[in-house]
């Protein structure tokens, strides 16, 4: 219980330096490469911060998990939504622009209501669905690049302009360095608690679909937190709304599309994962609404999110 405890504190170190890091450089990579910090949180950043999402749901699906596997990727999305955007909302109003609203979310919630539909009239999960999520993926990413344009055009905002001096000082090799230093001490970090928080919840008897909802799918999603987090008190809200919108499109289009493509998952093994399914895609779905209404999640909106995701959280344990 000790080494678990140990686990947990090294975990939230490398998680609270490896945001810091991650942001600087990232915000450095965006300048330098005359990209906007939307597209870098869209693509790189939540990549990067989605590693442990996917490492954890390929490693559970090969070795015969795919309670964890499938609840990891669905609790980490609600995770995504209703607490990274609520707490980072919380200290930081998001602004969005037009973009966000027009595609990126609505592309999101078309891969949340696909994957909601397949776990709903199918018994599972297989190769081709999973191939199919994957190239679906690959052709957002390269539309997400080939019409970013350079920070300094017409649509670049108060936001990103406040960077601009701090990010232009960095070289390029620094920025790529911070990156990469970043990403692996939010990855290394997320494992560590990860694996304490599991250690201890199987000593008290927590069923894996609960784990995998709850705990792993928090441990996994503290990359995204405290990226988002920080991003959002440096200024860099695009980056912290990039983030999230990317990281649940790996989650579901890569992530599990990977498990999915070398190992299918048999969902009639998992549980009742059609209800887990409906609160990520009504969240998915309010989000969006959220956004589209004032092109901006206010505190107010934030606070209302973290209140569902309580909710969520109550209801998953006591059922």
């Amino acid at each position: 219980m000790l080494t678990s405890i140990l686990y947990i504190i090294i975990g939230l170190a490398g998680l609270i330096f490896g945001g810091d890091w991650l942001v600087d450089g990232a915000v450095g990579i965006a300048q330098r490469a005359k990209l906007s910090p939307m597209v870098i949180g869209l693509t790189i950043v939540a990549f990067g911060t989605s590693a442990p999402e996917f490492l954890v749901s390929l490693q559970s699906a090969i070795g015969g998990n795919p309670g964890i596997a499938l609840g990891n990727v669905i609790g980490s999305n609600i995770a995504n939504i209703a607490l990274i955007l609520g707490i980072t909302a919380l200290i930081h109003p998001v602004p969005v622009h037009g973009t966000t609203t027009r595609i990126d979310a609505p592309f999101l919630f078309l891969g949340t209501l696909a994957l909601t539909a397949i776990c709903y009239f199918s018994d599972a999960i297989n190769r081709v669905e999973g191939i199919i999520g994957i190239l679906l993926l690959v052709c957002f990413v390269a539309y997400q690049i080939k019409t970013s344009k350079a920070v300094d055009n017409a649509n670049t905002n108060a936001d990103e302009n406040a960077n601009t001096d701090t990010a232009a000082t960095i070289p390029l090799w620094r920025a790529l360095l911070l990156l990469a230093i970043g990403i692996a001490a939010l990855k290394y970090g997320a494992q560590f608690l990860v694996d304490g928080s599991v250690t201890i919840a199987r000593t008290l008897g927590v069923d894996d679909r609960i784990i995998g909802l709850t705990i792993v799918a928090i441990g996994t999603s503290l990359p995204e937190l405290f990226s988002s987090v920080i991003a959002a008190r440096k200024g860099s809200v695009d980056l912290a709304i990039g983030n999230v919108i990317g990281s649940n499109l790996f989650n579901i289009m890569c992530v599990l599309a990977a498990s999915c493509a070398i190992q299918p998952i048999d969902l009639t093994l998992v549980g009742s994962v059609t209800t887990d399914c409906l609160w990520m895609l009504g969240l998915t779905a309010l989000i969006w609404l959220q956004l589209r209404t004032d092109y901006r999640l206010s505190r107010s909106e934030g606070g209302v999110l973290i209140i569902i995701y309580t909710a969520f959280i109550i209801l998953t344990i006591i059922s």
